[in-house]
């Protein structure tokens, strides 16, 4: 029962925590966690553990609680300690010195619907006996977190059968225990946090704006006219697209006349869609801040420094645009495309752990230090994402950043015509949707 218990709990874990990534255990009570990871560190608030446990553990993996610090690890573990913890608040407060502003604290904690089972089962030995005495609900555990200067990212709940059973407990565990109602059932909590209220820098980051434009000729002066200033040097990044207008040509004449007032790069992408334009885009961009701007100014480009302020000022780690809160511009969009925007807003919320508004706003915003780490993991979920919205949300959502959305008011396109073909990117986006429910909620 117990070695099954901890295989799932570390591909739960596993779903943030990578092979690359550095994480320690705070007072781990069996090596079948951490233990398990190539990073793995563990470390004990007391000192050195008992002779027992500590001959469980490699000695190059343990670190001492004054030396945790330095090390910033991505991660921090706390697992099941808050049931017998006499002051979980103080237990939270060391953790959190133990944090630099990257790292996240992964907490696991059991449902008290399962309280007289655990006793039972500790009863007639089928798991080992510990001094349980505390059994919380979620809202105290966000609580005690937020009592400490963490905020709570994501709440998973998880496993309804712990013991194995061939065929029955992996699809139970698999197929029914994410689901609605059964989720209020499960015996295992895995709660997401990262630490906050750290002093604000005073650097003011610039920003990298990468539009990609695709038979958008007349839009692209007014682009650079309207841009307000953000960072002290930002850029502006216009990839092109395969048109079959003068928009390449407009590009680069704008290039030519502005260049001199703004710093204004120009690609051609070799591939096809938004998605491989961001990608190129974001790969010439060498600013701290990386901004997706349409070229068809449906999100006026004036809305631009909401989004910047939000992630300067650490009110999220990835900002993403809302179309659905104010009232739209009469054409701004149809009708059959804001069902399909509401109906998939709460799809990917339910999938990714995160309330989504808005999925397919274009307007998104990440540093660039965390777009590079999600581009290196990008295989776990592929490259067919042809929009390049789901390619950043779905990393954003597997490094557990904080998601934080800007409302903004949706115009009426003034220029050209869409490039979204409804019914078609409608079923990829059904694919797609389908795809990472199997890789990131249906584990």
């Amino acid at each position: 029962m117990k070695n099954y218990f901890y295989s799932l709990l570390r591909k739960y874990i596993g779903l943030f925590v990578l092979s690359q990534n550095s994480v320690v255990e705070i007072d781990p009570t069996t090596p079948l966690l951490v233990g398990r990871f190539p990073q793995g560190k563990v470390t004990f608030r007391t000192g050195m553990p008992s002779t027992e446990l500590a001959s469980e553990f490699d000695e190059h993996r343990i670190v001492k609680i004054e030396n945790v610090a330095e090390t910033k690890p991505e991660y921090l573990i706390i697992s099941g300690l808050i049931h017998y913890e006499r002051d979980i608040q103080s237990m939270f407060a060391q953790a959190r010195a133990l944090c630099s502003p990257e790292t996240r604290l992964v907490l696991t904690y059991y449902s008290s619907m399962w309280r007289p089972l655990a006793a039972f089962a500790s009863r007639f030995g089928l798991r080992r006996r510990v001094p349980e005495s505390n059994w919380l609900a979620h809202e105290d555990v966000q609580n005690l977190l937020t009592l400490e200067n963490f905020e709570l990212i994501r709440l998973d709940q998880k496993v309804l059968i712990p013991f194995y059973i061939p065929l029955l407990s992996g699809f139970v565990n698999r197929c029914l225990a994410p689901l609605p109602f059964f989720r209020n059932l499960c015996l295992l909590n895995i709660a997401l946090a990262r630490p906050v209220d750290y002093a604000a820098s005073k650097t003011e980051p610039s920003v990298s704006i990468v539009v990609p434009a695709r038979n958008e000729a007349g839009n692209i002066e007014d682009i650079v006219k309207r841009l307000p200033e953000m960072g002290p040097d930002d850029e502006l990044i216009f990839i092109e697209g395969n048109s079959t207008d003068a928009t390449w040509k407009t590009i680069q004449e704008v290039q030519q006349r502005y260049g001199s007032e703004r710093s204004i790069l120009i690609a051609q992408q070799e591939g096809k869609g938004k998605g491989d334009a961001v990608r190129k885009g974001f790969s010439l961009a060498t600013k701290d801040v990386l901004m997706i701007l349409d070229a068809d100014m449906t999100v006026p480009p004036e809305d631009l420094p909401k989004f910047y302020n939000a992630i300067k000022d650490g009110k999220g780690e990835f900002i993403n645009g809302t179309r659905l809160v104010y009232p739209m511009e009469k054409e701004a969009m149809r009708f059959f495309n804001l069902l399909g925007n509401k109906f998939f807003a709460l799809a990917f919320s339910f999938v990714l752990g995160q309330r989504y508004k808005d999925t397919l706003c274009g307007t998104k915003v990440i540093r660039r230090s965390n777009y590079l780490k999600l581009q290196a993991n990008r295989s776990y979920f592929g490259d067919f994402d042809p929009f390049g919205d789901f390619d950043l949300i779905f990393g954003a959502a597997r490094m557990g950043l904080k998601i934080v959305e800007v409302p903004i008011g949706y115009r009426e396109r003034l220029y050209g015509e869409t490039n979204i073909s409804r019914w078609r990117h409608g079923a990829i986006l059904l694919a797609m949707l389908v795809f990472a429910a199997r890789r990131i909620k249906f584990l």
